[in-house]
């Protein structure tokens, strides 16, 4: 039997065992909708075909889709302490916190609702039994797993997840965090973060979504968000991943956009051995906008892969990608960043930029973007660079008295820096800062290019 169809018979067999054992809500209508996500994966299986893949045209999942991965039925949350965390994870005492270790909630790691706030914030295993109507309406929704085996078998195997409700004209006082965390185990696990986020009517809050491990072990991380910003609402979105150098994470972040909201996401990623950040926005009223921001650094033989899927379905809708990547070593980053402009979106604005430092020959980008415009009376610009230290910017910097190896890290410190400035938060604009100058290198390479 092939590895990959072994597999996958395996989270099929884990699927029935989850099914005999749920634990929590035991809705009819959420038991017809894990079946039909898994019916949906068995159809599709992984995307692991060569040719007509295009969405994973330079990412291969054949890793993931042949790994053996457990999953963790007898998880125990409580077993992290805060200690383990501190130093590690963002943390702000100030924030909402909401803690998952290995896919399930923690209580103990976790705060309350900011003060002065009528949020929701809670474990959808709470929220299936205090707000089912909400979570009935909206889960699945905007995650279609019908296309996709990774929304799917996340939404096979929905156990815990964050479920975040934002009353019609509430700003939340502080930022909400959700925080994933994967611990040690003898054997690979799987987990399926999961998160439900309904933004009212001319609301606005900030969110923070971190992914952390304790483990130096593999495993695969298979996340989806899903996000409605209803009209006039602002969403400031912020997505860390630091995984483990030898783990897989795919997350899935969808969201819908109502008349005159505005999502603003950056993303910071620290390589592993596969990690995609697939973000799809639908903008669909006049007035929506969307910010996409992200930085990404890779060392060793790091795969990341941005695939940003921004979709103008009305008129007077707007869209602005920048990314950064800076890599080095045998690593390989992807950007691929599509933008449909409709027939009748007219008005648009959608702008793109992919900006790349390479500090090593074995090192390899392959960046994309995409425009697919079928409107005339638009405005859209696109762009990609890659290149090495520009050797005239270092011949200033040491004409200046700087040796070769600190004017290189200034820099390129310089050229990363610009993305984690423009974070709003200054305690996580901190952490990023530090998590920037651990993860740049300082050292010459053996050979320049």
């Amino acid at each position: 039997m092939p590895q990959a169809l072994a597999q996958h018979k395996s989270y099929q067999a884990d699927f029935e065992r989850l099914e005999r054992g749920l634990r929590f809500g035991d809705a009819p209508w959420l038991q017809a909708l894990r079946r039909q996500a898994m019916d949906s994966f068995d159809q599709l299986g992984f995307p692991t075909a060569l040719r007509g893949n295009e969405k994973w045209k330079y990412t291969r999942v054949a890793p993931i889709a042949e790994a053996a991965f457990e999953h963790p039925f007898d998880g125990q949350p409580d077993r992290v302490q805060a200690s383990d965390i501190q130093g590690i994870a963002p943390w702000d005492k100030g924030w909402t916190n909401l803690v998952f270790v290995d896919g399930r909630y923690s209580a103990a790691l976790s705060t309350p609702n900011g003060a002065g706030s009528s949020m929701q914030a809670i474990s959808l295993a709470a929220a299936l039994a205090t707000e089912e109507a909400l979570v009935q309406q909206h889960l699945a929704r905007y995650a279609d797993f019908k296309d996709d085996a990774f929304i799917a078998l996340n939404t096979a195997f929905l156990e815990d997840g964050a479920l975040v409700w934002v009353p019609p004209g509430e700003t939340l006082p502080t930022p909400l965090h959700i925080l994933f965390i994967t611990t040690e185990h003898q054997k690979p696990v799987v987990t399926y973060p999961r998160v439900l986020l309904v933004a009212g009517s001319n609301s606005r809050l900030i969110l923070i979504e971190s992914y952390i491990s304790l483990s130096s072990n593999g495993y695969f991380t298979n996340s989806v968000v899903e996000m409605l910003a209803e009209e006039g609402a602002q969403i400031e979105h912020y997505r860390f991943a630091r995984e483990s150098p030898r783990a897989y994470h795919v997350g899935m972040t969808r969201a819908y956009l109502a008349k005159d909201s505005v999502l603003k996401t950056t993303s910071l990623t620290v390589g592993c051995a596969i990690l995609r950040n697939d973000l799809m926005v639908l903008l669909d009223a006049p007035g929506a906008s969307t910010e996409v921001r992200g930085l990404h650094l890779t060392n060793g033989v790091d795969h990341v892969d941005n695939h940003i899927d921004i979709d103008h379905a009305k008129p007077y809708t707007k869209s602005n990608q920048y990314f950064k990547g800076v890599l080095d070593g045998k690593s390989r980053a992807v950007f691929s960043g599509r933008v449909l402009i409709r027939q009748n979106a007219v008005k648009a604005q959608a702008h793109q930029k992919d900006y790349n430092i390479i500090l090593s020959e074995g090192a390899e980008i392959d960046t994309k973007p995409a425009l697919e415009i079928y409107c005339d009376d638009v405005m859209a610009t696109h762009g990609a660079t890659a290149g090495h230290v520009a050797e005239e910017l270092l011949f200033y910097m040491r004409s200046r008295g700087l040796d070769r190896e600190l004017a290189r890290a200034l820099l390129v410190r310089g050229f990363a820096s610009e993305i984690i400035d423009g974070v709003g938060v200054d305690s996580l604009r901190s952490y990023l800062d530090r998590q920037l100058s651990q993860a740049l290198p300082t050292h010459q390479p053996e050979r320049s290019l």
